[in-house]
């Protein structure tokens, strides 16, 4: 078994809750999220986000608005929807208790 396999299984577990907290911070560019997800060793290929989007989309998370672009054709940008901000927040919570439960056991070293 190689370690990558569940690293990248563990990125892609937590991306969603990634992308909404970065959306969180106001509407945004797909492109800048892409960057930032890049930046942050999240994600390394666009083809990953965008079918993300499109089901946080469909699932009334998030929604988008065309903004006319002078430098080429218009943006989609992304923010959350009242539900998507109810669900990062019960997210948030999920991850705060992983964190914990995770540093209790690393913490835990009985001895054999």
């Amino acid at each position: 078994m190689k370690v990558e396999n569940t690293q990248v299984q563990m990125r892609k577990g937590i991306l969603e809750f990634c992308i909404l907290e970065i959306i969180s911070r106001g509407e945004v560019y797909a492109s800048d999220m892409l960057e930032e997800l890049t930046a942050a060793k999240m994600i390394v290929v666009e083809g990953t986000l965008y079918p993300l989007l499109t089901r946080l989309k469909n699932a009334q998370l998030l929604e988008y608005n065309w903004v006319e672009s002078t430098s080429g054709p218009p943006r989609k940008y992304y923010r959350l929807t009242d539900t998507g901000k109810e669900f990062l927040e019960q997210l948030r919570q999920t991850w705060s208790e992983l964190v914990d439960s995770t540093e209790f056991i690393i913490r835990n070293k009985k001895a054999q």
